[in-house]
């Protein structure tokens, strides 16, 4: 074992796998066993592996200008290119981009831009946030409170009360219903659960509600159709902005351009990064309406900086990698490629609803996930969470990457540039994993 501290890793089971090359959307083990990775990394690798249009970009580039700040006025053309193409795509309004390194410091930056735009509106009390059970949206101090995931709040002693971070209920109708409920009557209870949380806390110190088109890490839910028109109106009434973490959704996931885009959201801001450029290097982008960033602007000027940046906002590097990837996304028209094989992916996926362990199939696009129970009639959980450790286990055995996830589901997010064959090994190998788990529940190994 190395001195390494492995992130989201259990520290009694590391380097389980030594991953030596990719290919496509294949990884190799040091042992030369190809895999093909059915969670495109982390949500994120959507060219998949060795892409050599960005390869040469990213040489291009280092040779050119390996590294420049941006802070006391400087900037550089990357820069330049990236931001203004992301401002032309996003669904916002004369949108300004503020660049960083990944979905977490993008959305910290989020929750300080909100502080920032509070003091100078005239409304310095407007500071809360809202964000969902089952969201995810990072692991810095801010971003991780904002999340809604025990796993990432146990023992951190996050400051959820300074932060204003309240918490509502997650879209997720197979779980969250109440018996007898309709799609249509459980949207609506989430929304009159959000009024009221609202007024229960004071409309005007309220700044925004923090969701991703579908929840990523907390379980591939995809809300119910509505839900987010039936979000939006709550909001509109008392002027609460919806923000939008477009981490995993944003660049073709949804078989769309965004996730606000097929899920009808009308976000005033918006985080992206992961495939922002195909997680080749580390980039993100933190966005906002042009009328809070012209807000921000003024006393920013007054008082002679606008105080906060990193040290690789914008980095070159990251800036030529993101720009391209974009190119390649549109010349090649992966967002429409992702649609049609993401339908193909989810009819596949709902073939395993026949399956003993299966309760729920969830999935939009190139996203899905499986949920594994004990009693397919009633629900019933799987204590713990062996069985969907063990399944996805199993699937690398068979050569398929996927990922266990809290309440034993299994989720996939294959790269963009996956064709039909692709789906199908994804669909045999996984298949395969279902059954041996099924072999070991029945067994009582997995007890």
């Amino acid at each position: 074992m190395t001195a390494m501290i492995y992130p989201t890793t259990n520290p009694s089971a590391t380097e389980t796998m030594i991953v030596a090359r990719g290919e496509g959307p294949y990884i190799f083990d040091q042992a030369g066993k190809r895999y093909l990775e059915g969670m495109a990394g982390l949500w994120c690798t959507s060219l998949g592996y060795g892409n050599e249009e960005v390869i040469e970009t990213a040489t291009r580039q280092m040779r050119e200008l390996s590294f420049s700040h941006m802070f006391s006025g400087k900037t550089h053309p990357a820069a330049i290119e990236l931001a203004d193409k992301l401002a032309a795509m996003v669904p916002i309004d004369n949108a300004q981009v503020f660049l960083g390194n990944s979905g977490s410091d993008a959305n910290d930056t989020l929750v300080k831009l909100i502080r920032y735009y509070a003091v100078a509106s005239g409304q310095p009390q407007r500071t809360k946030i809202i964000a969902r059970e089952k969201g995810y949206h990072g692991v810095t101090v801010a971003s991780a409170a904002l999340t809604g995931l025990v796993p990432n709040h146990m023992h951190f002693q996050l400051p959820f009360d300074a932060l204003g971070v309240l918490r509502t209920g997650a879209p997720h109708y197979y779980r969250c219903a109440n018996e007898g409920e309709s799609q249509a009557e459980f949207v609506a209870r989430r929304a009159v659960e959000l009024e009221n949380l609202i007024l229960a806390e004071g409309p005007d110190t309220i700044a925004a509600m923090i969701a991703e088109p579908v929840n990523g890490a907390g379980g591939v839910i995809v809300p119910p159709e509505g839900y987010f028109e039936a979000v939006q109106a709550v909001l509109d009434r008392y002027g609460i902005l919806l923000w939008d973490d477009e981490v995993i959704c944003g660049f073709g996931r949804l078989g769309t351009d965004f996730g606000a885009t097929r899920l009808n959201m009308r976000p005033k801001m918006m985080a992206c990064a992961k495939a922002l450029s195909s997680a080749y290097v580390p980039v993100s982008a933190a966005i906002v309406s042009g009328d809070i960033a012209e807000a921000i602007a003024g006393p920013a000027s007054e008082l002679g900086v606008f105080g906060h940046g990193y040290t690789y906002s914008g980095h070159p590097l990251g800036c030529a990698v993101a720009a391209k990837v974009i190119d390649i996304y549109q010349r090649d028209r992966l967002f429409e490629h992702a649609a049609v094989i993401g339908a193909y992916l989810q009819t596949k996926l709902e073939s395993f609803l026949d399956h003993p362990l299966v309760g729920e199939v969830s999935g939009m696009g190139m996203l899905g996930a499986l949920e594994l129970v004990a009693d397919k009639a009633t629900k019933r959980p799987f204590e713990g969470m062996r069985v969907g450790q063990y399944c996805a286990a199993a699937a690398e055995q068979n050569g398929l990457i996927v990922r266990p996830l809290g309440g034993n589901r299994i989720a996939l997010c294959p790269p963009l540039i996956i064709l039909e064959e692709h789906v199908d090994e994804i669909i045999d190998k996984l298949g395969r994993a279902l059954d041996s788990t099924l072999d070991q529940v029945a067994t009582g190994a997995l007890a």
